[in-house]
């Protein structure tokens, strides 16, 4: 009885495990397929990079601009005037924009959208046994649907970025025109404090965010069961799950890229 209510306690928690050691061998196969001959897989690739593009391009532009004007924008700005330092905006920008806010915001955008679907699309084909019958018929899954899906959410992750970036700090120029500043004094100081470390940091990071989404993602469409209310689960499973990651592995690699170039710690 007591050990039948330890099962019962810890059984999530044991699912969660077991998930997460599915998904770490789902990447060790993933990257072996896409390393090794032959690659089929171009036209496919091709497809999918259009779809995420075509999905995530405006939601994206509409969200990172609301977020660099109102919480590293407009909040930021009136701490700073209360200092009279509202010049010093700018250099705020290249911690919270680069570093946190645009990959953030472009992760969960393409998660959101393009993962979902992702998930929607193989989950279908799970419970109609495509995926089986491509199996008998000698065609690898993994490097047929998952690699292409996989190289495209990466490229698209890393690429939206700079997108991101780009309109997260315009995001920024707004607020300073709300206080009716000149832009010199944030253009002086985003470019003192930016470097190249926090500019490749930050694509490096979204594109290896792109990979966490397709892997989770492309994991839960192709264990799917239980018709289209299994799909349904598995679509909302993947978001969480993707998000949590994100999260994760931001803190780790942060963390990760400060102890290693101690001199953007610095903001002058």
């Amino acid at each position: 009885m007591v050990r039948s209510a330890a099962d019962r306690a810890f059984l999530p928690a044991k699912n969660l495990f077991e998930q997460v050691g599915d998904m770490m061998i789902l990447t060790g196969k993933t990257i072996m397929s896409a390393i090794r001959p032959p690659y089929p897989y171009g036209g496919e690739f091709m497809s999918q990079f259009l779809f995420a593009l075509k999905l995530c391009w405006f939601p994206l532009l509409i969200s990172t601009i609301a977020f660099g004007y109102g919480a590293p924008g407009v909040q930021a700005a009136n701490f700073l005037t209360l200092f009279g330092a509202l010049d010093r905006l700018g250099g705020f920008f290249v911690l919270a924009s680069i570093r946190e806010f645009a990959p953030w915001v472009d992760a969960m955008i393409v998660a959101g959208v393009a993962g979902t679907a992702i998930t929607a699309d193989l989950g279908a084909r799970k419970i109609r046994e495509e995926l089986d019958a491509l199996q008998v018929l000698g065609v690898d899954p993994v490097k047929n649907l998952v690699v292409p899906r996989f190289l495209a959410l990466m490229l698209i992750t890393g690429l939206l970025d700079i997108y991101a970036l780009i309109f997260g700090i315009f995001g920024g120029v707004v607020a300073e025109f709300v206080y009716h500043q000149d832009l010199a004094g944030f253009w002086a100081t985003f470019f003192t404090n930016a470097s190249v470390t926090d500019l490749w940091g930050s694509v490096v990071k979204t594109t290896l965010f792109g990979g966490i989404i397709a892997i989770v993602c492309c994991y839960k469409g192709m264990t799917a069961s239980g018709g289209a209310a299994g799909v349904g689960r598995a679509v909302n499973e993947a978001v969480v799950i993707a998000f949590s990651g994100i999260w994760a592995f931001n803190y780790v690699f942060t963390q990760t890229l400060l102890a290693t170039h101690p001199e953007i710690l610095v903001i002058r």
